[in-house]
């Protein structure tokens, strides 16, 4: 059921990307209004998560999840019935807040539900690979619902699986929370939320307007202003939002330092994919949207492989195996050519990419969660949501506009062919620069992880003396 949840909210990540166009026509939206369908969304979905993980510890997580879910399912109704841009604007924040709530609760509960390592595993690739399939789904969900229906039931499909997780999660999990008699970090949660905030407006308007634009790059002062502020309120207070002691963990810096540039090549690799897709080589909404579905069994088979990997191998080489393996698959992706067909142009990349992927959702996810606690799971895993959040921002910013960049000195000429082969120059340069990313990231992993150390103290891997006495 957890699972379920995360699928719909990664799901309505992208879910509007293809019904964008539907919903310009119908509402009256402006060229500049419609860009906030997708990023009020973001706005409040990375801004709000570390405020609402710190809530999740000290007031319950099954009680802060349930919040978000019902605030996500009846914001899902605002939206899908929306008559005015400005209701489908609100609708898509109040969403955003409603999973920074229930995102960071949810991995929170999973994380104390499965404390050994093997079974952690297993529990994140499932995650993982939910996640990511959400990600593809909601490409394929938004082209099949908007070509065979209308836009607005990629909203109005939300609300009976939050109907269901609502009924049913009481049922199946219990309550957790930090029993320590601590109060929530107000100025803490005032400047942190705050940077975050800015941070992400910051990116997603330099994503619109270019980073020469003083009026887009000047809320990122602010953020830069609040994040110092945030340090230097942390630093003092006695139970602070934020420890800095959690964060200076090598592990979980490591991790959540490529977490970030994973995010970053991801979010702007799907965003541009489907540009190109439906731009250059021609597909319709409902054929772009198909189109992905191999990606989807590419996560699938990688999800599988994850848990295995991570015990066998290591959270280490496994990270920087399947990040190599994720840059392979964007190079590939990058030399697809206007001419080029499905089968033997763009599928080769999709499925070498989405595999990859579904190999580093669930290690990232360990390695970032790992030594988490009954009293910080929340922040654990809202930190990482976070940097998820915010490096997606970052790259769909940047690369995209590399890319437009790119593309816009190449265009001369106005004929279409030549139109077409800049646009696919910016496509390439931009997911080349992904691969770079990917590459650093694992650079990073294999440096900074360290060699893994041996457990001492069977306990110390997730098993129960006696367990490991019988396995042995």
């Amino acid at each position: 059921m957890l699972c379920f949840v995360q699928f719909m909210l990664v799901l309505d990540d992208n879910v509007v990307s293809v019904a964008l166009p539907s919903m310009r026509e119908e509402l009256g939206f402006s060229a500049a209004g419609l860009a906030w369908v997708v990023n009020a969304y973001f706005l409040a979905f990375g801004g709000l998560l570390l405020l609402f993980g710190r809530m999740a510890d000290l007031l319950g997580r099954r009680r802060v999840f349930l919040t978000g879910v019902a605030l996500f399912g009846a914001a899902s109704v605002v939206c899908g019935l929306a008559q005015e841009p400005w209701q489908l604007v609100a609708g898509r924040f109040v969403q955003g807040g409603g999973a920074a709530m229930a995102s960071p609760a949810a991995l929170a509960l999973i994380t104390l539900l499965f404390p050994g390592t093997a079974e952690r595993a297993k529990a994140f690739s499932i995650w993982g690979g939910i996640a990511g399939l959400g990600g593809t789904a909601g490409l394929v969900i938004s082209g099949a619902l908007t070509g065979l229906a209308s836009w607005r039931w990629i909203f109005l499909i939300n609300l009976p699986v939050a109907l269901a997780a609502v009924a049913l999660l009481p049922r199946l999990v219990p309550e957790s929370r930090d029993e320590r008699a601590v109060r929530l970090d107000v100025p803490g949660a005032v400047l942190g939320t705050g940077a975050l905030v800015s941070l992400v407006y910051g990116l997603l308007r330099t994503g619109e307007s270019g980073w020469r634009d003083l009026s887009a790059v000047g809320p990122l002062a602010p953020a830069v202003v609040l994040a110092v502020a945030f340090v230097a309120v942390e630093t003092r207070t006695a139970e602070p939002l934020v420890p800095l002691s959690f964060l200076l963990v090598r592990i979980r810096a490591v991790a959540n330092g490529a977490t970030l540039l994973f995010s970053a090549a991801m979010y702007a690799m799907a965003f541009l994919l489907m540009v190109h897709l439906q731009t250059v080589l021609g597909y319709r909404p409902l054929t772009a949207g198909i189109a992905y579905l191999p990606y989807g069994a590419g996560i699938l088979a990688g999800m599988w492989l994850s848990s295995r990997a991570v015990v066998r191998l290591g959270v280490r080489r496994t990270l920087v195996g399947s990040f190599l393996i994720t840059a392979a698959g964007l190079l590939l992706l990058s030399g697809v050519a206007p001419s080029d067909g499905y089968a033997w142009g763009v599928l080769p990349g999709m499925l070498v990419t989405s595999l990859g992927c579904g190999l580093s959702l669930p290690g990232l996810t360990v390695a970032a969660l790992t030594g988490v606690t009954e009293e910080n799971a929340g922040l654990g895993s809202a930190v990482l949501s976070s940097v998820q959040q915010v490096g997606g921002a970052v790259g769909v910013a940047v690369l995209v506009a590399l890319a437009a960049r790119r593309s816009d000195a190449l265009a001369a000429r106005g004929d279409s062919l030549h139109t077409a082969h800049a646009a696919t120059e910016g496509f390439e340069l931009a997911l080349t620069v992904a691969a770079g990313l990917l590459t650093f990231g694992a650079v990073l992993v294999a440096v900074l992880l360290g060699k893994p150390r041996r457990p001492a103290d069977p306990r110390d891997a997730g098993e129960a003396p006696a367990e490991h006495a019988h396995r042995r």
